[in-house]
């Protein structure tokens, strides 16, 4: 494996992107949801810098399994608790490549009546981009590289990792 992004950057990273959504989100109702397992760690990290005003849930959603690459089908394993129809939803991702399963979810939220969807993810891989996506706050930007730790796994492993590596596969 090799480092891609230390520990240090991430914290620093995420600490820059809480303040960029408390100044665009004042005297707001925001909902931060997660999508498991990857955004996890990072949605944790995030919302420590965001306060006590937050709220958040989780659904989990499949695509992967135990492969490198997207299946294309998406399947909601774990849907939402919280009542969101009104509201403010900050989406946290850990990774966005085809961008497949993000907008299926977006998608969902909206049928749902959200009255507002934003996107912050960790890592954005726009090149393998299969879908028009708008992503409002990005961690980092990483082109190629098959990703793990920080919550990013391979086949369960990895996720607890203190920063990003490439897996040589």
């Amino acid at each position: 494996m090799k480092e891609v992004i230390s520990p240090e950057r991430i914290q620093a990273r995420v600490a820059e992107l809480a303040r960029e959504i408390k100044a665009d989100h004042q005297n707001e109702d925001l909902v931060l949801v997660g999508i498991l397992k990857g955004a996890f760690i990072f949605l944790s990290d995030l919302a420590r810098h965001l306060g006590e005003d937050v709220e958040i849930d989780f659904v989990r959603l499949a695509s992967y399994g135990n492969s490198t690459q997207s299946s294309g089908e998406i399947r909601l394993t774990k849907d939402l608790e919280l009542e969101l129809n009104g509201r403010t939803v900050l989406v946290v991702e850990d990774i966005v490549d085809t961008g497949l399963t993000l907008k299926w979810f977006v998608d969902h939220l909206r049928e749902r009546g959200v009255r507002k969807v934003e996107i912050c993810t960790l890592v954005d891989k726009p090149e393998r981009r299969e879908v028009e996506l708008e992503l409002d706050y990005v961690g980092f930007e990483i082109p190629s590289g098959f990703l793990v730790g920080y919550g990013l796994d391979y086949g369960e492993k990895y996720r607890g990792l203190p920063g990003i590596y490439e897996l040589e596969l």
